[in-house]
């Protein structure tokens, strides 16, 4: 009787718990990229329940049977199993082989652009981390932004990753996955918004104390809202010069920032591994491809 209180109080203390919490924002996508990865986590889920549940009915099923078994009773002795052996052996095999099949498969799919926009051109932007604020520059737009970031609807992003500082890890958990941003290398993640609404994005990687609260603002809006939020900030937005950014790239938290301009021009990102620089050239802002100098947290500069 005992038990049974125990257990029937366990479970309304989990479900009491569990009631309160926020649905998992990896398994609730907004766009392309997250669905498979999404679909991804719910089929490693669901593969493991059924390891579980069949594992913790077997056993049920053999207390029962062993508790109705005779007080004298002594069980047969049994050499070997052959069938029995095959399916300790061969079902976690089997298991094994089909969630690497389905992993491997999803990190081809996330890493290339969209399929169902692959005949749109992508918007390229540089997000760049420095301790502890993400900078987001537009060049198509000319314009860029500190710690927020507006994106059209229904049109590939591509991301191009670096960092002014330790390695930060660039997430938007309901957009896509997460990938590295360094200081010598330039890295490239596809993602793309399928719903209008404000999601949130962060540094995964731990870079210090800073760290918890080095996040972003993503708001994706249809093109055409979009386009006006641009106009917005050409028309109000005050320059970026090459000193107010070296004062950005301090260590410390900021609000939102906006400016028109960016710094690719007189901070170029680092070149990308066995890439040459035709996204910059894409751009009139006259990236030199070399690798930019940055701040540790005592100031000084080291290539």
């Amino acid at each position: 009787m005992k038990i049974k209180w125990v257990i029937l109080t366990l479970i309304i203390a989990i479900t009491t718990v569990l009631t309160g919490c926020e649905p998992l924002k990896v398994l609730n996508p907004k766009g392309p990229q997250a669905e498979t990865t999404a679909d991804v986590i719910w089929i490693s889920i669901m593969t493991m329940a059924v390891v579980v549940i069949t594992v913790i009915a077997l056993y049920i099923f053999y207390v029962i049977k062993a508790s109705r078994r005779p007080d004298d009773y002594e069980p047969p002795y049994i050499k070997s199993n052959p069938i029995v052996e095959s399916l300790i052996v061969g079902v976690p095999v089997l298991i094994i082989i089909f969630l690497t099949v389905v992993t491997v498969k999803s990190l081809y799919v996330v890493e290339a652009p969209p399929e169902i926009y692959e005949n749109q051109e992508p918007l390229v932007i540089y997000a760049s981390s420095s301790n502890w604020k993400w900078h987001f520059s537009y060049p198509e737009e000319d314009i860029e932004t500190v710690n927020y970031l507006f994106i059209p609807t229904n049109r590939p992003i591509k991301f191009k990753l670096y960092s002014y500082g330790p390695i930060s890890s660039f997430w938007i958990p309901q957009l896509g996955g997460q990938k590295y941003a360094m200081v010598h290398a330039t890295t490239t993640l596809h993602l793309a918004a399928d719903v209008p609404g404000e999601y949130m994005g962060r540094n995964a990687n731990f870079t210090g104390k800073g760290f918890a609260e080095q996040t972003f603002n993503v708001k994706a809006m249809p093109p055409e809202e979009y386009e006006k939020w641009v106009e917005e900030v050409k028309a109000t937005a005050e320059p970026l010069t090459k000193k107010k950014f070296d004062e950005l790239l301090e260590p410390g938290h900021l609000g939102q920032l906006t400016f028109t301009g960016n710094h690719l021009g007189f901070s170029p990102p680092p070149m990308s591994h066995g890439e040459m620089s035709s996204d910059t050239e894409e751009t009139d802002s006259g990236l030199s491809m070399q690798p930019h100098e940055s701040k540790d947290k005592s100031g000084n500069e080291s290539d």
